[in-house]
């Protein structure tokens, strides 16, 4: 068998430079606005903003299509014949992606998909990981692989907290009810991704800059989350005032580095501007906390 070639979404939020620097690719998602759809990721992320603060309305988003898929799937194997496809999937619960690539790889013997039932930084980590995996060990087997990847799936945790409801009231996922008790009381829900679904798990109160560096402190201790890298998502509008605290508080968690990634459009027009999430792999396995 040739190389080990991995593909994800571009809901995983992995940037073009690290797509880039170790060989992944990315199935576009979709963002809507109006009768104007476009590829995740080919825009400036400002414009969801700016077609909120024009239309009152949010753009709707849409997962990889069959067609994304075989695009992705043509050009890999056009170009690397011998090389086995490993696909880890955009949480399959959530999306129609991992759908569509399973009808694009319908009779492709070369193709493995896996869900990594995460979104965002979540997918992300596991497979830059499973990338620097592959570069430094070319002589992998499929199964090796395999089991690395589900050993990773198995302990990545991912949350974000969006800084206001506004854009998850728009797109109806809360009630006006909930979205002005947020408001006033200045909450801000922690919102996981447990067995591949999206869960409000706990409320922060207080601003931004309070609850990111209290969202570290939690998830690092809760999830024992192993020091060397904590992955940092978020969106635009972010404080760098929020993002040096972020820093300093990881660094006291004893956090080697951190990494921080800017979202996609599929993931600004869900959390809206000025969302802060985290991921990391836990140590070692353990139960996921209820």
């Amino acid at each position: 068998m040739g190389k080990i070639i991995l593909v994800a979404e571009s809901g995983s939020d992995i940037s073009k430079y690290i797509a880039s620097e170790y060989g992944i690719y990315i199935a576009p998602m979709h963002v809507a606005f109006g009768d104007e759809t476009v590829d995740d990721g080919s825009f400036p992320v400002q414009k969801i903003c700016d077609f909120y603060d024009s239309t009152g309305k949010l753009p709707k988003t849409s997962g990889s299509t069959p067609d994304d898929f075989y695009t992705v799937f043509d050009e890999i194997h056009e170009k690397y014949p011998d090389a086995h496809i490993l696909y880890l999937a955009y949480s399959a619960v959530t999306t129609c992606a991992y759908q569509s690539a399973m009808i694009a790889g319908e009779g492709r013997d070369y193709i493995t998909a896996i869900d990594t039932k995460q979104v965002s930084i979540g997918q992300g980590i596991i497979v830059v990981e499973m990338a620097k995996l592959l570069k430094a060990n070319p002589d992998i087997t499929l199964e090796e692989a395999v089991e690395k990847a589900n050993d990773l799936i198995d302990r990545a945790n991912m949350c974000f907290a969006p800084n206001d409801l506004e854009f998850l009231r728009a797109g109806g996922r809360v009630s006006n009810v909930a979205f002005l008790g947020s408001k006033i009381l200045n909450l801000h829900p922690c919102i996981e991704l447990l067995e591949g679904k999206l869960v409000a798990t706990k409320k922060y109160r207080g601003k931004m800059i309070k609850v990111a560096s209290q969202l570290v402190k939690d998830y690092a201790e809760n999830y024992n989350l192993d020091r060397e890298c904590l992955w940092c998502v978020y969106t635009i509008g972010l404080s760098e005032e929020v993002m040096a605290k972020v820093e300093y508080t990881a660094d006291e968690c004893g956090f080697k580095t951190v990494e921080w990634i800017q979202a996609n459009g599929v993931i600004t027009t869900h959390g809206g501007p000025a969302a802060f999430g985290l991921a990391g792999f836990s140590k070692e396995l353990q139960e996921r906390l209820k």
